[in-house]
């Protein structure tokens, strides 16, 4: 027992030191260009922008409690209403007919039914109309978030069977829906 104890303390500080020396080595490559004027911009062109999380709450998607979805991440964030803190994000399969950005409410709700591309599907929180079509979170019963046929207007933004239930507890009728571009 003690001698597997002393592979993984020396295990971990090896793994340690390795990401300190990783951590040197891109501070100094950053400092580095730093020192060197014009290193990292082109003539006209602006430094390059930090990396923004993709799993942040985007800025400007509203305030208290709501559903967002991302359009172009493909991403929902469920936030809750006292800290406007993210209390799950997941990932998306959006469908062929979508929701312009704005602000929406839950509608309505259905437990399990089948879905217009003929899927059998459950937890549907249904939260807006476009081009003659339903459009609302739904997770397949099978678990496939398969990407729907482009010749089909369909409005389902589908997501796995654990992400239908989270939404499902959280998307009540009435709930706010902010779509982001």
């Amino acid at each position: 027992m003690a001698r597997s104890s002393g592979l993984v303390a020396g295990l971990t500080a090896a793994a340690l030191a390795g990401v300190g020396f990783l951590a040197y080595k891109a501070e100094a490559s950053v400092s580095d260009m730093k020192a060197r004027p014009g290193a990292n911009t082109s003539p006209g062109k602006t430094a390059p922008k930090t990396p923004v999380n993709p799993l942040a709450l985007p800025t400007g998607s509203g305030s208290g409690e709501r559903v967002v979805y991302g359009l172009q991440s493909r991403r929902v964030w469920l936030v809750e209403n006292k800290t406007n803190k993210v209390k799950h994000t997941f990932q998306v399969m959006p469908s062929t007919v979508n929701p312009k950005p704005g602000t929406y409410s839950v509608t309505s709700r259905a437990g399990k039914i089948p879905g217009s591309d003929g899927v059998a599907i459950e937890h549907v929180v249904r939260f807006a109309k476009a081009d003659g079509v339903t459009i609302g979170f739904s997770a397949a019963v099978n678990g496939s978030m398969a990407a729907p046929n482009p010749k089909k207007k369909t409005g389902g933004v589908r997501m796995t069977r654990a992400d239908g239930d989270v939404i499902w507890s959280f998307a009540t009728v009435g709930t706010k829906v902010v779509v982001i571009p």
